[in-house]
């Protein structure tokens, strides 16, 4: 039987899922270029990512990730936990990738080269890793896409 606070957590995160879709396909479909669409996706996670940290520590699986660059990508490892990574050649071209895979010591991913993103069979090395205020992060795109909304309507009457 579940409790209240797990079908509370599974509810928000449903929630969740809908929200970051419904606003990359508000992008998609407003006719900007691919890269520029990758461009302001960085930017977006960029402002609401924190200074360098040397480690993250999780429980060996991700809940998903995001390429936000060439050599950049987002990987959540929790409902609010999220982090900006930078990964060092040979790796290029990650929003081409189907999957990755991290590799860790004991649960935590270091950064600095002692760690690395695995793409297509390529070991990328981590240069950095920024924590992102993921919750913060949703909290404003909700914010602006209920103010588009809004805007939306006005045109409309």
């Amino acid at each position: 039987m579940r409790t209240y606070s797990q079908i509370r957590h599974k509810t928000l995160k449903l929630r969740i899922a809908w929200l970051l879709p419904a606003f990359a396909l508000l992008i998609a479909c407003s006719g900007i270029p691919l890269k520029e669409r990758m461009a302001a996706e960085r930017e977006r996670y960029e402002a609401y990512a924190g200074n360098p940290i040397d480690h993250f520590t999780y429980l060996g699986r991700f809940d998903g990730w995001e390429p936000i660059g060439r050599h950049e990508l987002v990987v959540w490892t929790g409902i609010n936990d999220a982090y900006l990574i930078k990964v060092a050649p040979p790796c290029e071209d990650l929003r081409f990738a189907n999957r990755i895979g991290l590799t860790s010591t004991g649960g935590t991913v270091y950064s600095r080269f002692l760690d690395s993103v695995k793409v297509r069979g390529w070991n990328c090395p981590i240069q950095e890793i920024r924590p992102v205020d993921y919750k913060r992060l949703r909290q404003d795109l909700r914010r602006e896409l209920q103010q588009a909304k809004i805007a939306q309507e006005n045109r409309g009457m």
